[in-house]
């Protein structure tokens, strides 16, 4: 097995070790925070580089379905987790939030592969919500009117067209010119955005470790109510399928469970307080965890049905 398959095959072991190391040997300063935006940035772009991003848009042939995603993704459910959740802490609401309105993972097309989903719809799903991103943030945030939330709707979608939209259009200028290159090299891109991803992880977690150690309960509390959320997330994206094929339904439960959290982890270390930027961290281990269980449950469902 070569080496950027073993990342891929084990990227959950690369994510906590990132998570754990920052806890255990912080190196933080200003300089390495000032990276995060970056590192997303380089993201993106290794994951638009695979796409030809105007084919791709212009192949999609159920625009109502693409739509209705989108909506429900980017609007619907994080709206329906933050009122709910908003009963019993508007801190975690905030959170939940803000986790929900990301755009789906640029792993999303790998994620479908693995538990046998259209991968197709994936890369559409992964694509549309990225660009749809800079706006249904911004949207969502300033039509809720959080009290004491003092971010403007404006700043995040300056800020997410910069993240979003420089790499997305480098990515074609490249592909253009240097399509033989990114043919032979593409296939190392899932796993140097695996290591970033961990990096980042490593990043926040030595920036906030004290507060972590000391709120060690509390941490606990915030792990279980983020497998509760997710676990939910799988379900209700289930659901939205329900017109659908086993391979879309499939792939539209893990578009709605499987979030940019990369990017929920940027913004909130830019905009939010340190309390959010630790959930969204602790996010990676049911993003992480959840994924073989639930390709088990589909399996078993298929075998019901045998």
């Amino acid at each position: 097995m070569r080496l950027y398959q073993f990342i891929e095959k084990y990227f959950w072991v690369f994510l906590i070790a990132g998570l754990l190391l920052g806890l255990s040997f912080p190196v933080y300063n200003d300089f390495l925070m000032t990276l995060l935006e970056p590192m997303l940035m380089i993201m993106l772009l290794l994951v638009f580089l695979k796409s030809d991003l105007v084919h791709i848009l212009s192949e999609i042939k159920n625009y109502k379905l693409m739509l209705y995603l989108v909506i429900a993704y980017m609007i619907i459910i994080p709206a329906l987790f933050f009122f709910s959740v908003n009963f019993f802490s508007q801190q975690l609401a905030l959170g939940v939030l803000l986790l929900t309105a990301m755009p789906a993972a640029v792993s999303l097309p790998a994620l479908a592969d693995i538990v046998k989903g259209n991968t197709a719809l994936s890369i559409s799903i992964t694509i549309t919500t990225s660009i749809v991103a800079p706006f249904s943030i911004p949207v969502i945030f300033g039509m809720l009117n959080i009290e004491h939330l003092s971010i403007s709707p404006w700043e995040i979608f300056k800020d997410l067209t910069i993240i979003i939209f420089i790499p997305m259009v480098l990515s074609q200028v490249i592909r253009k010119y240097f399509s033989n290159t990114i043919q032979q090299k593409k296939h190392v891109f899932t796993s140097v955005n695996i290591l970033l991803l961990s990096l980042m992880v490593y990043v926040v977690m030595g920036s906030l470790r004290d507060e972590v150690i000391n709120d060690s309960m509390d941490i606990l509390m915030q792990l279980v109510f983020l497998y509760i959320i997710f676990i939910l997330l799988h379900i209700i994206g289930y659901l939205l399928g329900y017109k659908q094929n086993k391979k879309n339904k499939i792939t539209i439960s893990i578009g709605a469970a499987y979030m940019n959290n990369g990017m929920a982890i940027v913004l909130a270390a830019k905009y939010f307080e340190p309390a959010i930027l630790v959930l969204m961290v602790l996010s990676d281990l049911p993003w992480t965890t959840l994924l073989a269980p639930f390709k088990k449950i589909i399996n078993l469902k298929e075998v019901d049905k045998i």
